[in-house]
């Protein structure tokens, strides 16, 4: 949240200097939204959810069912090749077929995590082949132990090539431009990582972001040249200059209505300018505008021509542009180097002999690319660390490139924006600040697991990653990845080290898309215990102890002051910012670094929080934008997602929180009285609850005794939602009703409803009584059944009761209205019957219901969708499918392996900082991305603010005050006189 101003700035700064695709009828490239609701990852929107199908939230049913036609050959089977068939093989396309002729060798281990040390001397490949076929079982995976040919590369769609000489990529690029196929090379060498797209002649991109097109609710248009929009003001509209939109339900100037799109100039949050309106007719009410997304055509040069276009650099990282272009001509002249020696440069050789050898050679080159600024330092650390083959580039560099593949659904993408074309990463401030540099000759190889480690920061370093103590909070998607980092370079992996992993879920099949250290056989396993004995697979070195626990007050007797002491730092892996925020508080009370990230489908977040040197996580004091005021969902719903949450909360009430409370009253003698004390509102909607839930149908309230009375109150509770409520409130606001000021009360955001009718030969109708009489049974312990037929038979014995709008009835219009409306009568008669000792002797337990949106068979997603849909009818407004219902009411944060594995290997990198203990700020790196357009910010993270205070005396409970209760406890014998807050 700190930077958000300015890497939207930024950002809009840079789309706007992007070179102009090819655009298909002349229309242009709208940018990317930069305004609330922003696709900008800002911190409270960070989360990474466990999800079902993440990757068809994400991408979509069209590009899911291209992808599952589509034939990928990855190339080279070491650290960054698997890395990349993972992610491939977890989004789901039809075959891969992984290649390497080379043999496991001790250097792979240090980043190759599905290889074993008994695997040494065999095909890399062949090796994996298994591992590789388990992590999905609708993708046809093969390995091929062969010499890459033009025979074998005409049977894939999307080729990618690792570990490979410069010669075969730019032959088999000829090949793959020429023959249609899509060709992707990635490479990494020690501390720098290099991407390279060829999406051939013409691309066309129809979803530049896979963002949700943006809406908004019209409030006003003038009748001017141009017309300007005057959108609601409850939500600022997230349009930007150039976007095309397009116009339905607005009520007189209906000519907009029937444009297919308008080209926009945004005016400020909540207006913005379209075409010439003065002809049209006179704008009455109503209407919702909404983005129209623009296809465009993008065009690739082969990787021979794109090797001398400079151009073609994407600049990822505003700060090392000079470096970046060097590293273009560096990879080039290692290339070069290893033809003509036979090897890589060797690190730190001889005060540094092989790197003069190849900064010469990448003074060559520039002879003729005519760089303006070489950054030889930059080479000179190339040539030190190439030999080094380093798990978290590889994590980060093999998700984007995995991205990259994920964009080549068949021959057209209809998702993100692609690389175009060439990309370079480096972290190269990972290495010993100056002053503490590493000494010469403690490289080389000495077949261990961690070779590949120790060619880039030498066998000192790797004893005190061995040495490390750390607590890692979550074990989802992020906390796998952050696992198999840590064993692959061994952290907490020596007699003294330790890993301590706490998740409280159990592992469950929508985790398998992307949680990719659990099996089919794991769920219903703890995740913890999974992913230990995982990564202990992995590196049997590791020393990790796994537990079930909440991180919270709960467990501060687990988690307490000894056992944070006892740490080297914290990895947060939490899918909630309360979670991290409490973490935070516990690191800066004991003064421990941090580590956090999180995905939102292809964007990505990491932040590091060092003691005395940068600020830290801190509480949350954003709000969420997207917050739904209570009176839109009982009343005036507008988007789909009201009428989402609204069955989502109808779900919670009625088959989760009255159970509950139904069974706290029966085992609690004091719930009645503490209930009273949360307010009347509240008291009387749990207290109506309990007494019909516990009065039998009979005798007038609402427990049913047979599957019959389920169907019956199911249909009844249908009348009354979705025909009694409505004829309500049109009884209490009229179509024809104006407010105070002469406006018409339905207009803007308030869309006047109608009542629906009925029909057993609606499936929708049917659908809704069917999930709904299937979960009240269940909460009382009643089975029911799925059959149409039957349930139509008995609705035809239910008698549904007239009903009549009562003048009487308040409608709240404003959240304020509900809360102050009170019925302190009803309250009492309530309590009294609640006393009675024959009511409680006599009511029997109920089964509450937790929702579960991945399970087909519950009826959880059959009441959402149905319930949503009719109540969506009412107020005209359009349905959703089970998909984008399961999306909304499930809370689901779209997340994918792709995103998951960059995060995880970004935050192992500032890992490598924390763990040398690097005290200058410019060292560390804050990250935001965006892979589906392949944007990254990357800014210095802040420094905290500091506060002196002096004393010439300080009273323990002024101390307290100031530290807070939980420090001070931590540090009674602490004695301040002048300190930092």
């Amino acid at each position: 949240r700190y930077y958000k101003e300015a890497i939207r700035e930024r950002i809009n700064s840079s789309f706007s200097s992007w070179p102009q695709p090819t655009l298909k009828n002349s229309d242009s490239v709208s940018t990317p939204h930069t305004d609330e609701g922003s696709p900008l990852p800002v911190r409270y929107s960070l989360y990474c959810t466990s999800t079902c199908s993440s990757h068809r939230y994400v991408l979509g049913h069209d590009a899911m069912h291209r992808m599952g036609t589509t034939d990928v050959l990855i190339a080279g089977m070491r650290g960054l090749g698997v890395e990349i068939a993972k992610n491939v093989i977890l989004s789901g396309v039809k075959s891969v077929t992984v290649q390497d002729e080379g043999q496991a060798v001790w250097t792979d281990l240090s980043s190759q995590f599905f290889l074993k040390e008994s695997h040494l001397g065999q095909n890399r490949a062949t090796c994996s082949l298994q591992q590789l076929s388990d992590l999905n079982p609708r993708v046809q995976v093969s390995a091929h132990t062969g010499a890459l040919d033009e025979e074998l590369l005409l049977r894939f769609q999307v080729v990618v090539l690792t570990d490979s000489s410069l010669d075969e990529q730019k032959r088999f690029g000829e090949l793959c431009h020429s023959r249609g196929i899509r060709f992707i090379v990635a490479d990494t060498r020690g501390l720098c990582g290099q991407l390279f797209c060829d999406f051939g002649e013409e691309f066309e991109v129809l979803d530049k972001d896979g963002e949700t097109p943006a809406s908004a609710i019209i409030q006003g248009i003038t009748k001017d040249n141009p017309g300007v929009v005057l959108c609601m003001d409850d939500r600022r509209h997230s349009f930007s200059n150039g976007d095309r939109v397009s116009f339905s339900e607005v009520q007189g100037m209906t000519e907009l209505n029937s444009m297919e799109s308008v080209e926009i100039k945004v005016r400020g949050p909540y207006s913005f300018s379209i075409c010439d309106t003065s002809g049209f007719s006179k704008y009455e009410r109503g209407g919702i505008v909404t983005e129209v997304k623009q296809p465009f055509k993008v065009n690739f040069k082969p990787m021979s021509e794109a090797l001398l276009d400079i151009k073609l650099l994407t600049m990822n990282d505003f700060g090392k542009i000079a470096r970046h272009q060097t590293l273009h001509l560096a990879f080039q002249a290692l290339h070069g180097f290893v033809k003509k020696e036979q090897r890589l440069p060797r690190p730190r050789y001889q005060v540094g002999e092989d790197a003069d050898t190849l900064l010469n050679m990448v003074r060559e080159l520039n002879a003729v690319a005519l760089l303006e600024e070489l950054d030889e330092a930059a080479v000179r650390s190339l040539s030190f660390t190439a030999r080094g083959d380093l798990a978290p580039i590889n994590a980060f560099i093999g998700g984007l490139a995995a991205q990259e593949v994920i964009k080549l659904t068949v021959f057209c993408s209809v998702k993100f924006t692609p690389l175009r074309q060439w990309l370079y990463f480096d972290a190269l401030e990972c290495l010993p600040e100056e002053g503490d540099q590493l000494e010469e000759g403690d490289f080389s190889s000495v077949c261990t697991r961690h070779d590949g480690q120790i060619a880039v920061f030498g066998p000192a370093f790797q004893e005190k990653l061995e040495r490390q103590k750390y607590f890692l909070v979550g074990a989802g998607a992020i906390g796998c990845e952050l696992l198999k980092n840590f064993a692959l370079i061994g952290l907490g992996a020596g007699d003294e080290g330790h890993i301590t992993v706490t998740d409280m879920d159990f592992i469950e099949k929508s985790n398998l898309n992307r949680q990719f250290l659990f099996r089919p056989k794991d769920i219903g396993k703890p995740k913890s215990d999974a992913a230990a004995k995982a990564v202990r697979e992995m590196n049997p070195r590791m020393n990790i102890t796994a537990h079930q626990n909440r991180l919270g007050p709960d467990s501060e007797g687990l988690y307490d002051y000894n056992f944070f002491m006892g740490l080297d730092g914290v990895a947060a892996a939490l899918d909630n910012v309360e979670g991290r925020v409490y973490l935070d508080g516990c690191c800066v009370q004991h003064q421990k670094p941090m580590l956090e990230g999180g995905t939102l489908g292809s964007k990505g977040h990491t932040l590091v929080v060092v003691p005395h040197l940068t600020e830290s996580y801190g509480q949350d004091t954003s709000t969420p934008s997207n917050a739904i005021p209570l009176c839109t969902l009982k009343n005036f719903p507008h988007r789909i997602e009201h009428t989402l949450q609204w069955a989502r909360d109808h779900f919670e009430g009625q088959f989760k929180q009255i159970p509950e409370s139904v069974n706290l009253y029966l085992r609690d003698e004091g719930f009645v009285e503490r209930t009273l004390g949360h307010g009347d509102a509240e008291a009387l909607e749990v207290l109506e609850g309990v007494w019909n839930n516990l009065e039998s149908m009979k005798d007038g309230g609402q427990r049913p005794t047979s599957w019959e009375d389920c169907v019956s109150w199911a249909r009844r509770k249908w009348e009354t939602l979705y025909n009694n409520d409505i004829c309500q409130l049109l009884h209490c606001f009229p179509p024809e009703q104006v407010t105070a000021t002469g406006l018409p009360f339905w207009s803007g955001s308030k869309r006047c409803p109608h009542p629906l009718t009925f029909d057993p030969n609606n499936s929708t109708h049917m659908e809704y009584v069917m999930a709904a009489a299937n979960l009240y049974g269940q909460i009382y312990g009643i089975n029911g059944t799925r059959d149409f037929a039957s349930i139509r038979k008995i609705l035809e014995t239910v008698n549904v009761p007239s009903f009549t709008p009562k003048s009487s009835v308040k409608i709240h219009v404003t959240d304020k209205e509900m809360e102050e409306d009170k019925e302190k009568a009803r309250l009492e008669e309530l309590k009294g019957k609640l006393a009675s000792p024959s009511l409680k002797g006599s009511a029997v337990q109920m089964y509450p219901v937790d929702f579960e949106k991945d399970d087909d068979t519950n009826f959880h997603m059959d009441y959402i969708v149905a319930a949503s849909n009719l109540r969506a009818e009412n107020y005209d407004i359009p349905a959703a499918d089970r998909h984008q219902s399961k999306l909304i009411a499930g809370r689901i944060i779209p997340a994918i392996a792709t995103t998951t594995a960059a995060v995880a290997g970004l935050m192992c990198l500032e890992l490598y900082k924390l763990v040398q203990g690097q005290q200058k700020l410019s060292s560390y790196r804050t990250s935001y991305f965006m892979l589906s357009v392949q944007y990254f910010v990357w800014a210095q993270p802040r420094r905290p603010q500091s506060y002196e205070v002096s004393y010439t005396s300080v009273h323990p409970a002024a101390l307290s005050h100031i530290l807070g209760p939980k420090v001070y406890t931590a540090r009674q014998t602490l004695t301040v006189y002048t300190f930092i807050i």
